[in-house]
């Protein structure tokens, strides 16, 4: 284990199975969090991110909810109480992306993203709130995106529009929430290597998406999923107590935003 700035704490990260939920997982677990593992399909890989916590000397627990899904997150919030505890840190990352733009879109698809991305994030404050109100104490982290404020990556318009969502709700739920000490934060990440973002696509075209976004950052790559985790987790700490309301960006510098207002 890395440290105990998190021991005795629990947390819940939803989408927690691949890419930056596995990642903030494992964070949490090395800071000393007991952690709950939220999937809606992929049991086999919350499963194995459970190993990899335990293997590590920590505990975590995988449930399955359908975030979109308000009973399925209640019901998996009274699970995490009745076997971990009160929830002291609920991570909003599970998320969906779907192509789309103004002229070609699928209704299914905006009506997912915004299920998903939107009514989750949501569902999932709203069930933990209460736990954290009881204790004065409480860490909720929102997943943001660089999206959010405009990037020109094409095809992202409803995506972009659920992230901004996002932002505009951590900063609502921040002012309902501050005098019971709870900090509500967003971390909003740039262009990330994960499986949601290489999905179904073939080496060559990886490298090509690469080389698009790291000529569109100050640092001239994409970032890696433990790099979002590390600001997650600082925002889930005792140190971020006097941060609350906030999007803390963690992109690269990315240079490609549409207007600059």
């Amino acid at each position: 284990m890395d440290s105990n700035r998190l021991k005795d704490r629990v947390a819940m990260v939803t989408g927690g199975s691949r890419g930056i939920g596995q990642a903030t997982v494992l964070k949490l677990a090395q800071e000393g969090a007991a952690v709950v593992v939220n999937y809606r399909k992929r049991g086999d890989k919350a499963k194995q991110v459970v190993d990899q916590v335990r293997a590590l000397g920590g505990q975590a627990l995988a449930i399955q909810a359908d975030v979109a899904d308000q009973a399925e997150v209640q019901k998996m919030v009274e699970q995490s109480v009745r076997e971990l505890g009160p929830i002291d840190i609920l991570v909003n990352n599970a998320g969906v992306f779907r192509r789309a733009t103004l002229l070609s879109y699928d209704e299914a698809d905006v009506d997912l993203m915004w299920q998903v991305n939107v009514k989750g994030v949501v569902h999932c404050s709203a069930a933990v709130a209460p736990l954290m109100i009881e204790k004065q104490f409480g860490r909720i982290v929102n997943l943001s995106s660089v999206a959010a404020v405009g990037t020109s990556f094409a095809g992202t318009t409803f995506y972009s529009a659920t992230k901004a969502a996002i932002t505009c709700l951590t900063k609502r739920f921040a002012l309902e929430l501050g005098s019971h000490g709870i900090c509500v934060n967003a971390v909003s990440p740039g262009y990330v290597g994960t499986d949601m973002n290489w999905k179904g696509k073939s080496p060559d075209e990886i490298q090509k998406i690469a080389d698009v976004i790291s000529a569109r950052s100050m640092l001239g790559r994409v970032g890696k999923p433990e790099e979002i985790a590390t600001v997650i987790c600082f925002l889930a700490s005792d140190e971020a107590g006097f941060v609350t309301g906030q999007v803390i960006t963690a992109d690269g510098g990315r240079i490609d935003f549409l207007t600059h207002d």
